[in-house]
């Protein structure tokens, strides 16, 4: 299902369509939170699609079809990255019954060297190489995602990569 059919079926009922959506970018998000933010990233995912679930609730259909949905959802996520780290005290998510299990699969083994290294970078480079190398994301779109010109996303990630080269890895 493409990006455009989910936000058609999300416009025409949230509730139905919302478990085909988590399903379509479940994998990329994950994969991309743990990058980020390692062991957090399945806590993270799941407190991401709750708001972007709660989000769909109040958008008009109109809006919804106009959504980009994976750059929406990855604004959501790195929000929810920002809260995180800003609070100390984590609280439990309860996740609404309908939903289906964000992770359900057994994670794919992850480097966790290269996890560390990722999460070493400061925030904004560790964003735009995850975003751009690993999940392919344009710069226009990091750019959109983080509220960053576009120029200071292609820096961030070119610096990220250095950093990462002297410390032994190859994008």
């Amino acid at each position: 299902m493409t990006d455009h059919d989910l936000t058609r079926t999300l416009a025409h009922d949230v509730d139905r369509a919302f478990p085909r959506f988590v399903e379509a970018t479940q994998d990329q998000l994950y994969g991309g939170l743990r990058m980020l933010v390692g062991h957090e990233a399945e806590d993270l995912a799941q407190e991401t699609y709750l708001r972007a679930y709660r989000a769909l609730q109040k958008y008009p259909p109109g809006r919804i079809r106009q959504l980009q949905l994976r750059p929406w959802l990855w604004t959501i996520a790195l929000n929810a990255t920002h809260n995180s780290r800003r609070t100390d005290a984590r609280r439990p998510l309860v996740l609404i019954d309908r939903l289906p299990e964000v992770v359900s699969r057994q994670p794919e083994p992850v480097d966790e060297a290269l996890v560390a290294a990722m999460q070493a970078l400061p925030r904004a480079q560790g964003t735009a190489v995850v975003l751009h190398h690993v999940l392919g994301y344009s710069y226009a779109e990091i750019a959109e995602i983080v509220e960053r010109p576009e120029g200071t996303v292609r820096s961030d990630a070119s610096r990220g990569l250095a950093t990462l080269r002297k410390k032994g890895w190859e994008a």
